[in-house]
């Protein structure tokens, strides 16, 4: 069996006396892409906050065999544990160009190191290219998801952690992200994705779980929760027994 990326055990979050995430158990494995689906709500993006210290949490967190208890994010990030945030998160006021040094500064790399590393994202996201000098700002949702994804990789991290890249894009541009999420892990790089559009997700995972009202419900292969009744029920929009 492949070594473990994150194992998470008990997993508990809590904003005041509300349960958001009820004591989930999952694991990503090295190298492997792990989809994690459900609806609004459900606990999703609570438990990457968590994983990546933006939220206290109770339970057992491990990054490839190592308790991350009380670890701080930008410590995390200089471990190799990159989140690409709901909402994208780019740093408005800058270029593209900068954006992405920014994403490569948790790394300490040597000058010529960074420029290969930019120079790999802009033939990774041709688009980002046309507009390097462009601020990030004035850029459109889609481009703005290419960029959050980019500046994270520029980090090289261990494992990437993804809360919703499509949402919000249109389908073309939807397609380009998922092209690049499969690139991604086809390259080696773990990757947590969540993500609403259920069907692509599952599609392109080695495992799932899906996760409904705090706690995970189902577990198992991507393909095999891809054609699981109840998923196709609840998240594909398809009727059937």
């Amino acid at each position: 069996m492949a070594e473990l990326a994150l194992r998470v055990q008990a997993l508990e979050v809590s904003y005041g006396g509300i349960a958001a995430v009820k004591g989930i158990s999952l694991e990503v494995r090295a190298g492997e892409l792990t989809a994690l689906i459900g609806a609004n709500g459900a606990g999703k993006t609570s438990s990457l906050k968590a994983i990546t210290g933006m939220l206290p949490w109770r339970g057992q967190v491990e990054f490839f065999g190592q308790s991350i208890a009380g670890v701080a994010t930008h410590q995390l990030a200089a471990q190799g544990l990159a989140l690409v945030p709901e909402g994208r998160g780019v740093f408005a006021r800058m270029s593209i160009l900068e954006n992405l040094q920014m994403g490569a500064y948790s790394q300490r790399s040597a000058p010529a190191d960074t420029d290969a590393d930019i120079e790999r994202m802009l033939t990774l996201f041709p688009r980002l290219r046309e507009r390097a000098h462009q601020l990030a700002g004035t850029l459109s949702g889609g481009e703005q998801q290419m960029l959050a994804m980019a500046r994270a990789l520029m980090g090289r991290p261990r494992l990437l952690l993804l809360d919703e890249p499509s949402m919000g894009l249109a389908p073309i541009l939807v397609e380009k992200i998922f092209t690049v999420i499969r690139s991604v892990s086809a390259s080696g790089t773990s990757i947590l994705l969540v993500e609403q559009n259920a069907r692509l997700a599952l599609a392109c995972a080695h495992r799932g779980y899906v996760m409904e009202s705090g706690t995970i419900t189902l577990s198992d292969t991507g393909s095999a929760l891809l054609n699981d009744p109840r998923v196709r029920r609840a998240y594909l929009g398809e009727d059937g027994p």
